[in-house]
């Protein structure tokens, strides 16, 4: 039997052929893995991102449980319609610290990934207690029910607990003074420490209406929205990138330009 005909031996028996598969998959799963226990993070970081604050956190979790992500996605892809239309295309990084990750795969409604800063508080809060006072055509159901239901700050600390779990570089401090700088975050009557606060969080801003005697999950949802897309200055990350083109295609003219003379010599 010649070496080309050999595979009819495999097609004709079923116990080799699976045999032969899985070693070839085992191969192939083993040259793509392997590199991957030697590096620390496969994921650049970006100057800006941090992990979400005790406020913004609450509210992640709100926006989970209510299903959010079924209808909006929170991936730009680096497609010239999706840009000019969400903003920058989205960075692996921007999703470091979210477990799981918001991508989403379906756009019943807009892609939400740039939508921080984009609208004001009032705005998000009237769109989710009437959406179509707002956006006359839209399908997206009331959450009025968010304004009326009171956040459970109580179990803020496990949830940032379970999060340095997974990687998330909460600090002990952070961590200790997680329901405060929820408080304080959101504009509430009991937290009046604003020193501890932007120690803890640097970068983060205070709220605009102090004094708000009861923080709902209506507030939660509305700081995780607001912070989305925000984290990284695309201006200056624009700038950057264009910086280490122009040096690599730099660095390949004068290669170039060197290996002309030497041949040249």
């Amino acid at each position: 039997m010649s070496v080309m005909n050999r595979h009819k031996f495999l097609e004709k028996h079923t116990g080799p052929l699976i045999a032969s598969i899985l070693v070839v998959v085992a191969i192939g799963g083993l040259i793509e893995i392997a590199p991957l226990f030697y590096v620390e993070n496969t994921i650049e970081e970006v100057d800006g991102v941090r992990p979400y604050t005790p406020l913004e956190l609450a509210g992640r979790d709100i926006y989970i449980r209510e299903g959010c992500y079924t209808c909006h996605s929170q991936m730009v892809r680096p497609l010239r319609d999706e840009v000019e239309r969400y903003g920058h295309y989205s960075l692996a990084a921007e999703s470091m610290y979210d477990h799981p990750f918001q991508w989403g795969s379906k756009r019943t409604g807009p892609d939400l990934a740039r939508v921080g800063g984009k609208y004001s508080d009032d705005w998000h809060r009237q769109h989710m207690i009437d959406p179509r006072s707002l956006v006359p055509g839209s399908i997206m159901p009331p959450y009025a029910f968010l304004q009326e239901k009171k956040l459970n700050t109580d179990n803020i600390m496990g949830k940032m607990r379970a999060n340095k779990r997974v990687g998330v570089p909460y600090t002990e401090e952070q961590i200790a003074g997680a329901k405060h700088d929820l408080l304080m975050q959101a504009g509430s009557l009991y937290a009046e420490d604003y020193s501890g606060f932007e120690e803890r969080w640097d970068g983060v801003s205070t709220p605009d209406i102090p004094n708000k005697s009861t923080i709902t999950e209506m507030d939660a949802i509305i700081a995780y929205l607001q912070v989305l897309g925000t984290m990284v200055d695309f201006s200056t990350f624009e700038i950057e990138t264009a910086s280490g083109r122009d040096d690599a295609q730099s660095e390949d003219v004068a290669s170039h330009q060197a290996t002309d003379e030497a041949s040249e010599g």
